[in-house]
């Protein structure tokens, strides 16, 4: 088992690890929508869906994977209204080949996120 670790996506608000490599498997935390460079959370839903996804690609590269070994993708949306706005980003990062994929409305994310987003990729 390995720990994934990369200074190029925010550093865990808790104590938990980015991801897990396990026998080929990479199990990424859930990530929200924090800027790496000010550490607060983006605004919009629009916005911190595009930094969910560009933070979760930067713990994949840490693994050695992109977008494209994603095999399953767990969405937690603060608003369920926001579904079809979500899909719109989402597809631009998952344009063939799409993940497996869970999406449920949540009453509350850590610091008030809109969205959070879980990855299982496979080298």
């Amino acid at each position: 088992m390995g720990i994934l670790r990369t200074k190029s996506a925010p550093q865990p608000i808790g104590p938990y690890s980015q991801g897990i490599d396990m026998d080929g498997l990479l199990f990424l935390s859930g990530q929200i929508g924090l800027s790496l460079e000010t550490g607060e959370m983006v605004d919009g839903l629009a916005n911190q869906t595009h930094q969910v996804l560009k933070n979760i690609a930067a713990v994949l590269e840490a693994g050695g994977c992109t977008l494209s070994n994603v095999i399953k993708s767990t969405i937690y949306l603060k608003n369920m209204s926001d579904f079809s706005e979500f899909n719109k980003i989402y597809a631009e990062y998952f344009k063939e080949n799409p993940p497996a994929r869970t999406t449920v409305e949540v009453s509350a994310l850590p610091r008030n996120a809109l969205i959070e987003i879980e990855i299982i990729a496979h080298k």
